[in-house]
């Protein structure tokens, strides 16, 4: 079969495509990307080789492109995404244009395409802030410019439930080694900065709790997802629910002599509590790894990738 994964160059993109290309039932892997964050990783460090894998450079919002890519296509994975940053309020228009429109120029693309199946990774961000368990029935209420923008892009991909086997997955935070990792992610950042700089700063009182996967899991998961029975759908992707502090005190743990500082420490932050979803959590083929046994492993990288 023939694979499409826009924003495969990204974080989840280029752990996905690595397994993909060990799949001896995927022929071929597009990767499609405007590699707007500068990341060359994927092409640099990740050991694929040429020949299965192709690289197409273009925009999300390229409806003549997409149009012939998806022509020739079995499988899609639409991961390519505005995300969301401290600063996201402030960039209402792209999110809006790339997160929403760009996923609507990709499934008008689909539609006339003879597409068998179609992954949409979503966010738990469409949820908005909670203090109480959320699930898959929970209505969303996004609060912030690019969980609506996600959430728009949503009702384009349910138009193509009944036309083929179409999953909507909605992801939590997600964390861990990967070539082309993010560094915005709070435990990704936290395991930097106490790698490296022997400080970590926690916002507000750190009571705040935070739905996570783990990047090995989610990617293990999605790459599942090309040829299972699951039934077509909305899931949410989380492993774990975890506070602040939970996880400050497991990575001092890892480095004692870490040091923690709070920044507004009587501001109460917002939570996003999401209920495991235990349908997806089925295809995990992966480890099923304890939190310290990630952060070991997370440990071990940087002080293998540095000699500082």
């Amino acid at each position: 079969m023939r694979v499409l994964i826009t924003g495969g160059a990204g974080y989840i993109g280029t752990e996905l495509t690595r397994l993909l290309d060990q799949n001896p039932n995927v022929s071929e892997i597009i990767i499609f990307d405007n590699l707007s964050r500068n990341n060359y990783n994927i092409f640099l460090h990740s050991g694929i080789k040429r020949g299965k894998v192709r690289f197409i450079k273009g925009e999300i919002l390229d409806s003549r492109v997409l149009k012939q890519i998806v022509q020739n296509v079995d499988v899609v994975y639409h991961l390519a995404a505005r995300v969301s940053t401290p600063l996201s309020n402030e960039s209402s228009h792209l999110f809006e244009q790339v997160n929403h429109w760009g996923t609507a120029e990709l499934v008008y693309a689909t539609e006339e395409s003879n597409v068998k199946r179609f992954i949409y990774l979503s966010s738990a961000s469409i949820y908005g802030a909670n203090n109480n368990e959320i699930n898959i029935d929970t209505i969303p209420d996004p609060k912030s410019f690019y969980g609506i923008s996600k959430y728009r892009g949503e009702k384009h991909v349910e138009r193509l439930i009944n036309k083929m086997n179409t999953y909507i997955v909605r992801s939590s935070n997600v964390y861990g080694y990967g070539i082309s990792m993010r560094f915005d992610a709070v435990i990704n950042r936290f395991m930097f900065d106490a790698s490296f700089i022997g400080k970590i700063s926690v916002y507000g009182n750190g009571s705040q709790r935070r739905s996570f996967v783990h990047i090995e899991k989610a990617a293990n998961i999605l790459a599942n997802l090309v040829n299972s029975n699951l039934k077509s759908g909305t899931y949410n992707l989380v492993d774990k629910v975890m506070s602040i502090m939970e996880i400050s005190e497991h990575i001092k743990n890892l480095y004692p002599k870490l040091e923690m500082i709070f920044i507004n420490q009587h501001l109460q932050m917002r939570e996003l509590i999401v209920k495991r979803d235990e349908r997806l959590m089925k295809l995990l083929t992966a480890p099923n790894l304890s939190f310290d046994d990630e952060l070991k492993i997370f440990m071990e990288k940087f002080r293998n990738s540095s000699a500082m």
